[in-house]
């Protein structure tokens, strides 16, 4: 070896300690391989861990997020369904009130329209009664939704805990308080002046009732006197003792088409037949007095029906002229029998005297004119002794006919009584009709007032999270569980950590023909009404206006107009019959916007989104809120260090939002609210 050159130290003795000489592994290599290939594996287990359980804290920050939001769209359900109740009993209030306005104008109908009216009003009484208390529950409720928020979203937060790791932490919502109006559910509907209207119409009706009843009972009385043979009538007197065919003398079974222009007609054919055949004379003066009378009895009656008149107006008067034929002397004073110079006259012995006819045996003297019956009973000329004739022989010519039953103008003189009692109560119902009318006219201009007192604005929504909940989360600092590094590793920690996330609320499209409203009402029990007759279909009416909520343009015109078309009793042509067209056409044209009825459904969204609807700025608003953090010992803490107000006004696990009475069915159910399920189960 030459001078100055250092020894080399082989590497044979490290390597001899992993390799054998025969090239193998040793016991060391074999220790060392193993120990180092586990410590890999358990070192990546634990940073998998810890990376795992890292990210698990923005799952529950957006768990919590929608365990608070999905409180505040269980709030809103609730205002929905209890708006729907107030806006549709309102309605149905209304709408049964306006039927009791139609009914009350039929006359014969004042006391069912009276028991609607009330209905009505008790419907109006407890929707006004409903929405007092359900205004007052909401608002509590309302005042409750922040502790309910943050109770459901700590909840879902300790919910998650599991290996060891604990979260705190809860959703704030935005807005924190309050901005809902709520003074449309105590919008009232005043029903004094429709139920006024109704008792005024209820009492013209009757007299319009009275007034169609006294005429109905004349025109049947004026009809058999001229019809029904029993056994005799004028019909059958015209053929018995005139001729008359069935041309002349026509026959009607029933009243149905009969007018008193019939029997007018038929006693015209009848006195002209009677005069055609009438001739004066006879075997004695008596007997040519007689038919002197009665010729000139049928020629006075011929002009006096011939003069007769009927027609009926259009305003629903009638003008029925029919004459009365005098029955006795006295009457006889009264017509122109009497003061008419129809009877001939003669000279004898010196004195001017009056006879029934120029055949008069007693007439020998020299002619002398004609005279009245009334200028003979003043003495102004003498009665003949031979026929006698005097206003006594006048006056009997009609009086037994009209005696007794078979004679023509006994069944006469009936349909003339008859006809007068028929003329005033068609009078009278005119006018009774002509006043209900004007009634009518002033309900309606009611109606749709009412109806506008109902088309306000509906109440605006903005509970507490309204326009979202932003949570925050943090986790605490935790050991990784020793099975990971026991033997291997030192012992390891999970950081503390946090997250935030926001959650708003969404309309949910697929939810917008939904059956909230429908299973609400099926809940109720709700079945036919207990009221009987015309308010048969008032539970039916409700429901379909509380159903209808979310289309309520439509269904209130729909729903009103089907219900007040299947009223009883109530006449086309009638004034009852206007006024539901014109409380009809009223619905149809009500001014109610759909409400949008799809159910809202909490989504994640961008914290900012939230934040700037508040106006806050989303970096010191987060830092603020995550500082809050480590000093406080709770979720409510962290509440109320960001500044909410928490408030139980509920005191309770189960509430009674309001107690609701059922329309037409005299129940009353409480609306219960079960507020553990408020949140919903994120």
């Amino acid at each position: 070896m030459a001078s100055g050159v250092e020894p080399r130290v082989g590497l044979a003795p490290i390597f001899g300690l992993f390799r054998d000489g025969e090239g193998g592994f040793t016991t060391v290599a074999v220790a060392v391989s193993l120990v180092l290939s586990l410590s890999l594996v358990f070192g990546a287990a634990s940073a998998a861990w810890v990376a795992g359980r890292s990210s698990e804290v923005q799952r529950v920050a957006d768990a919590c997020a929608l365990a608070g939001e999905n409180t505040v769209a269980a709030f809103s359900t609730v205002v929905q369904v209890v708006d729907a109740c107030v806006l549709s009993m309102g309605l149905a209030g209304v709408i049964v009130l306006g039927a009791g306005l139609v009914v009350s104008c039929v006359p014969g109908l004042s006391a069912a329209g009276a028991e609607v009216t009330s209905a009505g009003g008790r419907i109006l009484e407890a929707r006004r009664s409903f929405a007092s208390s359900a205004g007052e529950g909401i608002e509590r409720l309302e005042t409750t939704l922040p502790l309910l928020i943050v109770a459901n979203s700590a909840s879902c937060v300790e919910a998650n805990e599991a290996g060891g790791v604990s979260y705190t932490g809860c959703a704030i919502p935005f807005p924190t308080e309050s901005r809902s109006d709520f003074s449309a559910l105590e919008a009232d509907v005043d029903e004094d002046e429709l139920v006024e209207l109704s008792g005024q119409m209820q009492e013209v009706s009757d007299e319009v009732d009275e007034a169609q009843r006294r005429a109905d009972e004349a025109k049947e009385r004026a009809w058999r006197a001229d019809c029904v043979t029993e056994p005799y009538c004028l019909r059958e007197r015209a053929a018995s003792l005139a001729g008359l065919g069935i041309g002349e003398n026509p026959d009607y079974p029933t009243v149905d088409g009969w007018t008193f222009g019939v029997p007018l007609l038929r006693a015209r054919a009848y006195y002209a037949a009677r005069l055609a055949s009438a001739h004066v004379g006879g075997s004695g003066a008596e007997e040519m007095t007689d038919s002197a009378c009665r010729r000139a009895f049928y020629e006075y009656a011929l002009e006096e029906v011939r003069s007769g008149s009927y027609e009926e107006h259009a305003d629903g008067t009638v003008s029925v002229d029919l004459p009365s034929l005098p029955r006795n002397a006295e009457q006889t004073r009264g017509t122109r029998l009497y003061t008419d110079a129809m009877w001939p006259c003669s000279v004898e012995g010196g004195v001017r005297t009056l006879h029934s006819s120029t055949l008069c045996p007693g007439a020998g003297g020299s002619p002398s004119g004609s005279a009245s019956l009334a200028d003979a009973e003043a003495g102004s000329v003498a009665t003949c002794d031979q026929c006698r004739m005097d206003i006594g022989d006048m006056g009997r010519v009609a009086s037994a006919s009209t005696s007794i039953a078979n004679g023509f103008e006994h069944h006469w003189r009936i349909i003339v009584e008859a006809s007068r009692d028929y003329e005033a109560a068609r009078r009278d119902e005119a006018a009774a009709e002509a006043r209900l009318r004007g009634l009518a006219e002033q309900g309606e201009g009611a109606f749709e007032r009412a109806i506008e007192e109902l088309s306000v604005a509906r109440p605006t929504l903005c509970p507490p999270g309204a326009w979202g909940c932003v949570a925050v989360v943090a986790r605490s600092g935790s050991s990784v569980p020793s099975e990971l590094t026991a033997s291997f590793l030192s012992s390891a920690e999970l950081p503390e950590g946090v997250a935030v996330s926001a959650a708003a609320l969404a309309p949910d499209d697929a939810t917008a023909e939904n059956n909230v409203l429908s299973s609400f009402f099926d809940s109720l029990g709700a079945g036919e009404s207990a009221l009987g007759g015309a308010l048969d279909g008032v539970t039916e009416l409700w429901g379909r206006l509380l159903v209808g909520y979310g289309s309520a343009y439509e269904s209130v015109g729909s729903a009103g107009s089907e219900f007040l078309g299947g009223l009883d009793g109530v006449l086309g042509g009638s004034v009852g019959s206007w006024l539901r067209e014109r409380l009809e056409r009223v619905l149809r044209a009500a001014g109610f916007e759909p409400v949008d009825m799809r159910l809202r459904k909490p989504v994640l969204t961008n914290t900012q989104d939230v934040l700037d609807q508040v106006g806050l700025e989303r970096i010191s608003t987060v830092r603020s809120l995550v500082n809050a953090l480590p000093d406080s010992g709770s979720a409510f803490d962290l509440a109320c260090a960001a500044g909410l107000w928490l408030v139980d006004a509920v005191g309770t696990d189960e509430f009674t939002l309001a107690e609701i009475l059922v329309p037409g069915t005299g129940l009353s159910i409480p609306l219960t609210i079960d507020l553990s399920r408020m949140g919903g189960g994120s």
